[in-house]
């Protein structure tokens, strides 16, 4: 009976701590919320993964140095029922991103709209 109420907390302790930090995981601390930036980029891959599909972009700076650039989004589930799909962004794609840059200025972002160079605007979250 001792051995198996010491399995219990175990386990139990063990689950604690992968909640917690599955949690954590989906908090919005690491960006800077208290700006909004938009950047012009051109695609250069998109990864349809979980758990959160990622964007690849190159943003030519106003001396023309080209930076390179990873927007997060939502996860595929999530985006397929927003109407994306592994096609909805092609390498070579024109596009605008919207968001919340990473705290720490590195060239990293999590977006709340894109918009495509034909005028097409998408939004990764669930719409109310």
């Amino acid at each position: 009976m001792k051995n198996r109420s010491l399995l219990v907390l175990i386990a139990a302790t063990a689950l604690l701590l992968v909640a917690g930090t599955a949690f954590a995981h989906h908090g919005r601390s690491n960006y800077d919320v208290t700006q909004t930036v938009t950047l012009k980029g051109l695609v250069t891959g998109f990864e349809w993964q979980n758990p959160h599909a990622l964007i690849y972009f190159d943003v030519a700076d106003e001396n023309g140095k080209v930076e390179k650039w990873i927007a997060e989004t939502n996860s595929p589930n999530t985006l397929s029922r927003q109407g994306w799909n592994r096609n909805t962004v092609k390498t070579g794609d024109q596009i605008t991103l919207i968001g919340h840059r990473v705290k720490g200025g590195s060239n990293y972002i999590n977006f709340s709209k894109i918009k495509f160079a034909d005028g097409r605007e998408l939004s990764p979250a669930i719409a109310n």
